[in-house]
Formats: structure tokens, C-alpha cells, sequence
């Protein structure tokens, strides 16, 4: 089940400026010199070779380059104005709608115990069945930025640049400890 609006979605505050002070985000320069993994900068694409000498990067998943973000909200406005579903697309309904649609992922999960990186013990039925239901949750999610006026992958690269500020490979390599439970 999903749905979406149809009007445009401008930036926040109507102007977004990236992270850096070049007006590059170090997320899209870093894609720009180094490439890119998953349509997104690879922090450490640059230096692919791990210190034992395997290359991390060689077997990284990738997404397709279409359809973009704005492809994926432009298709899920016209959905719902097909339906006259605008009104009852409001920030709380849609927030509420993916929140059961990530409960339904987490269906998909339970009991299950670890689950293996690339699903290798799932069905092709079991993976489909979670690929619609990551959809609706994507579907849902961007719905909701547009209707709360975020552009996303500009909000996206300026919460990387936050996290790369908060999280110094340096100091957090191999570790999963919060932010704020490191020491200077």
C-alpha cells in the first residue's frame, strides 16, 4: 500500500547550501575525484585497499542510477492525484504509514535470527516480498519530505558532512559507540 502529493518540493527555506565552505559538500567532491559507490560518495573509495591488503570496495552493492529521487516523487504525486489522495496525505498520516511499512520489514525479520549481508538463505519470493515492502517505506518517506517542504539528497549531504564531523574516522574507526561517548 502507498500513496504521494504532487506538488513540487523547493528546499528548505527555500535555499540549500552544502556543508563546506566551498559550497561543495564533501560528500559530492568526494564522489567527483574518488567515485562513487550506491549512487553516493564512498568515503573511503579513494583508499579501497584495507591494511590486510583485500579491497573493500570490489564486491559493494550498488543501485541503479534511475529512477532519481525526484523521478520517485514526481511518480508518486501523480499516483495520488489520480486517486484524490492529497487529502489525506498530511506529514502525521504519511509519518504514521511508513512507520507501519517499516513494521512490516521488521515482519520480514523476526525470528529469523542474523541474517547474512546479500540474503544469500532467502527465497526469490522472500526477497521480492521485501523489496515492495522497502518501496512503500522509500515511497512513504520521500512523500513525507516533500510535504514538509526537505529536499532530500541536499539534506542528505549536509547530514553527512554533520557525521563525518561527529564521527572522525580517526577516533571512531572500528567502533560503534555514539558521539557522545567518545573522549577528546
Amino acid at each position: 500500500m502507498m500513496a504521494t502529493n504532487g506538488n513540487g518540493a523547493p528546499a528548505i527555506n527555500g535555499d540549500v547550501k552544502s556543508a563546506s565552505s566551498n559550497g561543495i559538500s564533501d560528500a559530492f567532491a568526494m564522489k567527483k575525484h574518488c567515485g562513487s559507490v550506491n549512487g553516493a560518495a564512498a568515503e573511503d573509495s579513494c583508499h579501497s585497499k584495507q591494511q590486510d591488503g583485500e579491497d573493500k570496495t570490489a564486491d559493494r552493492f550498488t543501485f541503479s542510477a534511475e529512477p532519481t529521487v525526484e523521478d520517485i516523487r514526481r511518480m508518486q504525486a501523480e499516483f495520488t492525484d489520480e486517486r484524490d489522495w492529497n487529502q489525506f496525505h498530511q506529514p502525521r498520516n504519511l509519518l504514521l504509514a511508513m512507520v507501519g511499512e517499516v513494521g512490516e520489514v521488521s515482519e520480514l525479520f523476526q525470528w529469523r535470527g542474523e541474517v547474512a549481508e546479500g540474503l544469500p538463505d532467502w527465497t526469490d519470493s522472500e526477497r521480492e516480498h521485501l523489496a515492495h515492502e522497502l518501496s512503500d517505506v522509500l515511497i512513504y518517506l520521500v512523500e513525507l519530505a516533500e510535504k514538509c517542504r526537505v529536499d532530500l539528497p541536499q539534506a542528505v549531504l549536509r547530514k553527512m558532512a554533520l557525521n563525518r564531523l561527529k564521527y572522525p574516522a580517526s577516533k571512531v574507526h572500528g567502533s560503534a559507540k555514539k558521539y557522545t561517548e567518545y573522549e577528546d
